[in-house]
């Protein structure tokens, strides 16, 4: 029996204390004997990580029935386990073993390389303990062994690799004790200094140019397809659409300068400056932890040495691990063993969070071309403000997010906050909030063990940044023609009072992401020409690398025939599918909200009316995959507001990622991603897939079925335009 139990307590694994009766632990019982415990404890919750994440439990943990010691002070038992490396507990092996107050063993060097963190709290049944292990060198394991080998992986795991290459005297232990000992400073402006190349200051000037100087491949790709290719010219046509196409370059211009350096893969692209900020609440204990834990690890290893990272953890109050730091080989060292140190106790105080993440930004005395910060909870805030009748208020994060960080028409800050709402308790209108706010996205993660993909994907954009301050401008050609609306979802759009010119800011594109935008104008009748000009869209950007501001010298004409009189005209499929894009998100906005007013019944009548109508399109009678693609989403938002407590508990974050993703057309992540069946996402770039393939792929032993990273929508990827 007690070996039975021992089994399934390692099997659950979840940083929980099982106490298994002496009486049933035969191991222990056959052999007791009188003990004399130690009174040094382990601090810090272990690294309770399953193999590359994708396992449902986390963290091994050892019977706490209390292995004792004998009067020899030697193990009477040779299978005991430590609760932090999982290896065996035998004598003569040249560690030394010893019991916490609270009775669970452990070796005595993977206590002295976790109190360093400054924790206080055992790993197997969370008890406080008032006396810890001796923190001097001594407490160091010899030179070259290894420190730790993390719960439950193989030593062949891609992040261990690196915790092993830590060496056994780090000055980043006593660096990062300091952080949990010290005062904050009041100004965050101790960030570590940038390669030169690389360095934006506030009083650069920036030249600009023209794109016969930049290299072809780091031009912005426009086309444009009018509604329908003639219009008799003795008749007028109102609403008149016109899609403007956008696809990023693969690299940016001027990279291929920089090849000479060291890295010229790193040199290919816009280094970045990142903040995540991590709920650490109480409710992320055990595997939620462990996977927050593993997916960090994961960011850690794939930026570059030129980004640098800042962690700030967030429960009843927030705190910055570590400052801006660059992730060279000793940046990556002291940032896995700070996010090694987290445990998880207290509130929920994502506004304290979220303002501490900013500060981090704003403070920062240099800037890497690219900013952004990654935001996860798990929990409704537990600190927003209250009524004078205590009744509790959504916070307003507006207020709270830094005016600066507001994604405004014509500013040149753009600190996007990317929220990833987890599990089911989460305020996933609160973290909808915040990404609108600041330009960011919203992902929903549904299954614990997709953390690590949805990161993935996110930083799979983040360090692909190719163009930068996207402004799209739109004139009409002839008098008479007047621009009566751009749809450009959450893009800020300018239209001139006259209806003559346009614009519409994009902001930072990742290497070959597109955009659409649906433009309407109103075409006069009594046209003499037989071809006829309708608008001229040019771009302008800025090179990250180089900080120059690019101006197209080619205009993207649109131009339709004026004959006396058309056939029937087929419909541009290109206009066509994103009209029912468009569609399709005008009815998950109103559903939602329906469903917010309780009325749930009008919310499914909308997407399925909706649902309907894309049926009947001439994209759905060519058998459009996007068509198909987006009956599917709409049917399964149906099906999530069933009932109010399906719609609470997964709905309504599910449609705010879904909107997200559609309001930017930027990959999010949602649901459960266990769908095998799913299809290339539209907005998902090839940096982002090969990323999330990356993820996937950090296994060991034989593999479990492929996971899927479900989108915020069910879109195939969009043809090349002819």
């Amino acid at each position: 029996m007690g070996s039975k139990w021992r089994k399934a307590k390692l099997a659950l694994g979840l940083n929980m204390c099982l106490y298994v009766p002496e009486a049933l632990d035969q191991e222990s019982s056959s052999s007791s004997s009188p003990s004399s415990h130690s009174t040094h404890p382990r601090i810090s919750d272990a690294v309770a990580l399953s193999p590359a994440g994708h396992g449902p439990s986390a963290a091994a943990t050892p019977s706490s029935s209390g292995h004792r010691l004998s009067k020899s002070g030697q193990p009477k038992s040779s299978k005991r386990t430590c609760a932090i490396c999982l290896t065996t507990i035998k004598p003569g092996h040249g560690h030394a073993i010893f019991t916490a107050e609270c009775s669970h063993s452990f070796h005595f060097h993977c206590i002295t390389s976790n109190v360093k963190h400054g924790n206080q709290i055992c790993p197997v049944c969370r008890a406080k303990w008032k006396e810890v292990p001796f923190q001097g060198p001594a407490s160091d394991l010899p030179q070259g062994r290894s420190r730790i080998n993390a719960v439950g992986w193989s030593r062949e795991d891609a992040w261990m690799s690196i915790v092993r290459q830590l060496p056994s005297q780090l000055d980043v232990n006593r660096q990062i004790n300091s952080v949990f000992q010290t005062p904050e400073p009041g100004i965050f402006n101790d960030d570590e200094v940038l390669d030169p190349q690389y360095e934006v200051t506030e009083n650069s000037n920036a030249s600009i140019t023209d794109t016969t100087e930049n290299i072809s491949t780091g031009k912005i790709e426009v086309k444009t397809y009018p509604e329908i290719s003639a219009v008799p010219s003795a008749v007028s046509h109102n609403n008149f659409a016109i899609l403007i196409h956008l696809k990023a370059p693969l690299t940016s211009g001027r990279h291929k300068s920089c090849h000479n350096q060291e890295s010229g893969s790193q040199n290919s692209r816009a280094p970045v400056d990142l903040v995540t900020v991590l709920d650490v609440s109480g409710s992320m204990a055990g595997t939620k932890l462990a996977l927050l834990k593993r997916a960090m690890g994961f960011v850690i290893q794939n930026l570059g040495p030129s980004d640098r990272l800042s962690v700030i953890a967030f429960s009843s109050t927030a705190r910055r691990l570590f400052p801006l730091r660059r992730m060279t080989e000793t940046g990556r060292q002291e940032a896995l063993q700070a996010v090694n140190s987290l445990i998880s106790n207290g509130g929920t105080n994502i506004a304290e969070g979220l303002k501490k993440g900013a500060k981090v930004l704003l403070d920062r005395q240099l800037k890497n071309p690219v900013g952004s910060i990654i935001l996860l909870s798990d929990g409704q805030d537990t600190y927003t403000v209250t009524s004078a009748g205590g009744a509790q208020n959504r916070t307003d994060y507006k207020s709270l997010l830094p005016v600066s960080i507001h994604r405004n028409v014509g500013t040149g800050c753009q600190i996007p906050v990317h929220a990833f709402g987890f599990g089911a308790d989460h305020d996933a209108a609160s973290m909808h909030s915040i990404s609108e706010i600041s330009g960011g996205t919203f992902s929903f993660i549904e299954a614990e063990g997709v953390i690590q993909d949805a990161f993935a994907q996110c930083i799979g954009g983040l360090l692909s940044v190719v163009v930068q301050e996207v402004r799209v401008k739109i004139e009409c050609v002839l008098p008479g023609l007047q621009i009566t609306s751009i749809k450009a979802g959450s893009y800020p759009t300018i239209l001139m009072a006259d209806g003559r010119a346009g614009s519409i800011d994009v902001g930072d594109l990742y290497a070959e992401e597109e955009r659409d935008f649906l433009v309407t104008i109103n075409i006069p009748a009594n046209v003499s020409s037989e071809e006829m000009s309708l608008l001229n869209v040019k771009c302008a950007f800025r090179d990250p690398i180089t900080k120059e501001m690019v101006i197209s010298d080619e205009l993207s004409e649109v131009k339709i025939q004026r004959p006396a009189m058309t056939g029937q005209l087929a419909v541009s499929i290109e206009v066509d599918r994103q009209r029912n894009r468009l569609r399709a998100a005008e009815a998950m906005a109103e559903a939602r909200a329906a469903a917010e007013r309780g009325d749930l019944t009008t919310a499914v009548s909308v997407l399925e009316s909706c649902r309907r109508a894309l049926s009947e399109t001439a994209s759905a009678q060519a058998c459009d995959k996007l068509c198909v693609a987006l009956c599917a989403e709409l049917k399964e938002m149906q099906e999530r507001m069933a009932n109010r407590r399906i719609y609470e508990s997964s709905g309504r974050a599910y449609v705010l990622s879904g909107l997200s993703s559609h309001s930017w057309q930027r990959a999010t992540a949602r649901g459960d991603s266990t769908d095998s069946t799913s299809l290339v996402q539209a907005y998902q770039t090839p940096s982002m897939v090969d990323m999330v393939t990356r993820s996937q792929t950090m296994i060991l032993g034989n593999p479990p079925p492929q996971r899927k990273l479900r989108q915020a929508q069910s879109f195939p990827a969009r043809p090349h335009p002819r």
